[in-house]
């Protein structure tokens, strides 16, 4: 905190004016008058200076000792905080008509200090005190009052630095300054006092002014450490590394890299908050590090690092911080026993350790992952999937994936970012887990209920660019809040200069040191909590290669891909097998490499889906770049996804623009916000629409992603506010929390919707040979094969199995000539596999506007209509969990296959009336046997 000056006579108030962030008027502002804030946008971080569109003031109010009490959502635009600019870089605000009724300050409580940051509308530039610190005012009794203008609060100088000690008082008083009780300076009939003074042992000094006015005294208190400005120099124990290294239960070792700085303090809950000269870290090189002895098992204390003194940062590696503006809002049911914010000791975020922590008991110790080009990927925001907003009431939903034949889940950013309820690209702390999602083994008990139900579990990481919270750019920044040139980790700039592709502060990706930070912070999720791989968002920008303000970085770029490759290895490197996922989406011959790389790339086909949704053919309805092999790309290198969380939901377009006869049977025009605000119209219809749409994305090749609640028809816009009453189309309500609709599921056509999405996921399950890299695959999704029909046919390498699906997209029920690779007996799968003969290559379908047909030259055994309970007339199998064996009840089985939940083949036994299953380890299996007669039968087995 700082203390802000404020002067009586004309002359010294101009002073103040030209050496403060902020001043008020009056000076000695009480909580009953109206006070006018002025605020000097060149000073302190200078984030705002030169800026001339809209400032607003964030600003709350210190009760009890509790910071940002009254303070409005953070990005809050109300008229009451804005700005008016006087010029010159100069902003001025009326907290009118009292600081208590401006603030709404409920009666009984006093405001003892104001709070503040300034910022642009769009909250992508502040104004904060030097150093980044949230700017203080005090807020005085009524009468005599006395404060120091110098030093700011706490203060840290240099041994034989002179220190200016100035105090002022609200009227003309007998004054007197004082070190640690000796007197040092009087002025008498005064309001200001000052003195020169200058420290010649380090340690910590306590300030005090007194003023005497009509016999009465007041005084204030104020405390200064002095350091020595050196470090020792002393190697560091073998084997500790950057962050919070255990050593026993009641031992830690501390270690900060941070090249170029010259003495490093730790301070905390240990020391109580104070720079002490036994606290100070030993240097190693680039390397500052302490060993803490004698803490206490289990206990939490939080600390940070005291950086030539006068930066605060949290330990940047640390897997647990405390956020003096966001802490607050997390409920107990989330965060049980949240420790509480050192208030009046520390600011900005601290970092935590604990020792003695009791180790997660994993159930799953060896999760067989699923064939990337098996994978059917979730992507979950874990805010927006339940009310709780919780791993744990996540956790809970995982039966409603597995039985729609998800078996991989992909996590928005669940590490610290910035707010709480943000989509978490902006990014904090990179190894911690968001307090407002739950405690870390919260987490851990999710990835292993994942793993226990079949299912991957991937995160996703933001490792282009961080914003101002990040401990790796508060230790290197420039005055005017860009980070500095010798900053280890980040660009000065965006080396894009397209203002769509650049956000935050950009992370230098030719840099070691954010090499070795990228892959620290993935080794470090799959060994604490067995993540099985990553989505990395925006790898565009992971090279310093210049492009322009138009230029949308497509590509290719040599340098860019050779960093992507080399981190890609570094990840196999430490976990064979895990998944690399980049958002690129650019050139076709830079993707390319990165496929033959065996990276995995996210391939966006949202308008093509969405056109389709809504029933308009042309130029964007064509299919055709979602399969690797019609869009030259390696086999499997794909990771599809017709709706994601930064693309319009095609439920939602399908509702409020969808052609006639898509929304309405006379009419395309729709003037709801979303269905909350308009009428669920055609419902049935919008539905068979996105099914078709299914049918024609899940029986491709390749891996593919689910945005969650797509297969509900989710029709809430992107662009809704949190109750869908609001839409705005430039994205203003954009990252907001959306409608949770789990009551959708209880509707007769959604449900049918997700039962279609089901079906098409156990056939792919069931049946991997039909959609594996060597099948023989086709289809006909072009504009061109809008009115004939849209196909698609695949056959096992074998020749054995094919599949067919016709739809129609148009708007009438049409019959469609359908090429079959083979004539004979065909099954309609969706219709209880109703025989279809087919006598020559081409056959003539029936099919329904809005709607497909899928057909199989075999009939499937799919795992979802088979028994699990023995009923002797039909049942061929089923597994008696009292005997943990698989009983064949109509006799001798020619064959039984056991498969994991992932499609590998674990166990055959042929010939046999039973088989055991005792060497299986727990988990979901799926057997199949093969009868003599021909008959076959499959059945779920949940060890």
């Amino acid at each position: 905190m700082r203390r802000l000056y404020s002067f009586f006579i004309c002359l010294l108030a101009v002073v103040a004016m030209q050496a403060q962030i902020v001043t008020t008027t009056p000076a000695f502002p009480t909580e009953n008058d109206e006070v006018t804030i002025i605020f000097d946008a060149t000073k302190g971080t200078a984030g705002l200076k030169g800026f001339t569109g809209d400032v607003y003031a964030h600003t709350g109010v210190t009760i009890g000792g509790t910071a940002w009490q009254y303070a409005p959502t953070w990005g809050d635009n109300s008229a009451k905080y804005k700005m008016t600019s006087l010029g010159n870089d100069k902003w001025q605000l009326k907290l009118t008509p009292s600081i208590r009724e401006y603030y709404g300050v409920k009666s009984g409580e006093t405001v003892t200090q104001l709070a503040f940051v300034f910022r642009s509308a769009d909250k992508s530039k502040e104004g904060k005190e030097t150093g980044g610190k949230d700017i203080f005012v005090d807020v005085h009794a009524a009468g005599l009052t006395v404060r120091f203008d110098q030093p700011a609060e706490k203060e840290n100088i240099l041994i034989g630095t002179p220190l200016t000690i100035e105090a002022s008082a609200s009227t003309a008083s007998d004054l007197k300054l004082y070190v640690n009780a000796t007197e040092i300076a009087t002025a008498t009939n005064a309001t200001i006092i000052s003195k020169s003074y200058t420290f010649s042992t380090a340690g910590s000094y306590t300030l005090k002014v007194e003023a005497t006015a009509n016999g009465k005294t007041e005084s204030a208190t104020q405390k200064v450490t002095v350091l020595n400005g050196t470090s020792t120099s002393e190697t560091m124990p073998k084997g500790v590394r950057p962050g919070i290294n255990y050593v026993s239960d009641t031992e830690v070792t501390l270690v900060l890299q941070a090249p170029g700085k010259k003495y490093v303090y730790a301070v905390g809950d240990f020391n109580d908050w104070t720079p002490k000269a036994d606290y100070q870290l030993k240097q190693d090189g680039e390397y500052f590090w302490i060993t803490l002895s004698d803490l206490t098992k289990g206990e939490e204390y939080a600390f940070q690092y005291l950086v030539d003194g006068s930066i605060y940062v949290a330990d940047p590696y640390t897997d647990k911080v405390l956020d003096p503006w966001n802490d607050q809002y997390i409920e107990s049911t989330t965060y049980p026993n949240l420790k509480a914010y050192p208030t009046g000791k520390a600011e900005g975020i601290v970092s935590v350790l604990q020792t003695g922590q009791t180790a997660y008991n994993w159930k799953v110790k060896n999760f067989e992952r699923p064939a990337s080009e098996k994978l059917v990927i979730y992507e979950m925001l874990i805010r927006d999937f339940t009310e709780e907003h919780t791993f744990n009431a996540a956790k809970e939903k995982l039966e409603y994936l597995k039985n729609l034949g998800v078996n991989a889940i992909e996590l928005m950013p669940i590490n610290e970012f910035e707010g709480n309820t943000s989509w978490g690209y902006n990014p904090s702390f990179y190894f911690a887990v968001d307090k407002y999602y739950g405690t870390k083994n919260d987490l851990r008990a999710f990835v292993d209920e994942c793993h226990n139900q079949g299912m991957a579990v991937i995160i996703d990481l933001v490792l282009n660019h961080s914003f101002g919270q990040s401990p790796f750019y508060l230790l290197y920044r420039d005055a005017d809040g860009k980070p500095s040139a010798d900053n280890p980790w980040y660009n000065q700039e965006s080396n894009i200069k397209n203002p769509s592709l650049s956000w935050g502060y950009d992370f230098n990706h030719e840099s070691e040191y954010t090499r070795a930070l990228v892959d620290s912070v993935a080794g470090f999720w799959m060994s604490e909590y067995k993540i099985d791989g990553f989505r990395y968002d925006f790898t565009k920008g992971f090279s310093n290669t210049p492009y322009g303000t138009s230029d949308w970085a497509n590509g290719p770029d040599d340098a860019r891909i050779a960093n992507l490759k080399r981190m890609s290895a570094a990840v196999q490197e430490r976990q064979p097998g895990a998944y690399v996922i980049f958002e690129h989406l650019a050139a076709t011959s830079e993707e390319k490499q990165l496929g033959d790389a065996g990276i995995l790339l996210w391939r966006n086909k949202n308008e093509a889906y969405c056109e389709t949704a809504m029933g308009w053919s042309g130029s964007k309805t064509d299919f055709s770049g979602l399969f690797a092999g019609t869009s030259g790309m390696p086999a499997g290198s794909l990771v599809g996804y017709m709706e994601s969380h930064d693309e319009e939901r095609t439920g939602f377009k399908a509702w409020k623009w969808g052609n006639t006869g898509v929304i309405a049977s006379t009419t395309s025009t729709n003037t709801g916000m979303s269905p909350a605000t308009g009428s669920n119209i055609n419902l049935s219809t919008r539905t068979k629409r996105l099914a078709t749409n299914a049918a024609f994305f899940l029986t491709v090749p390749g891996p593919k992603m689910i945005w969650q609640f797509g297969e509900l028809g989710y029709d809430f816009s992107i662009n809704n506010n949190s109750d869908g009453t609001k839409y705005d189309e430039q994205g203003g309500y954009r990252t907001d929390p959306k409608p949770i609709k789990w009551d959708y599921f209880e509707d007769a056509d959604r449900k049918e919707l997700y039962q279609t999405y089901a079906t098409l996921l156990d056939l792919r399950h069931s049946y991997p040979e039909l959609f594996a890299s060597d099948a023989k695959f086709s289809w006909k999704v072009g504009t061109s094969n809008w009115d004939s029909g849209r196909t698609l046919s695949a056959t096992s390498a074998d020749g054995e199995k094919s599949l067919v699906v016709v739809g129609n997209f148009t708007l009438a029920d049409k019959n469609l000539s359908v090429s079959f690779p083979k004539t004979g007996t065909w099954y309609e799968l969706l219709k209880d596999n109703e025989q279809m003969t087919v006598s020559g290559t081409t056959q003539t379908v029936d099919v329904p506007a809005h709607e497909f047909r899928l057909f199989t030259n075999f009939k499937p055994t799919l795992t979802d209509i088979e028994t699990t309970t023995p009923d002797a007339e039909k049942t061929l199998i089923y597994y008696n969990k009292g005997i943990d064996t698989l009983v064949l009840p109509a006799g001798e089985a020619k064959r039984v296959e056991v498969y994991s939940v992932n499609g590998m083949l674990v166990m055959t036994q042929e010939n046999c009336t039973s088989v055991g299953l005792s060497a299986l380890p727990v988990g979901y299996y799926m057997a199949r046997a093969y009868l003599e007669d021909g008959r076959v039968q499959a059945c779920k087995i949940m060890k």
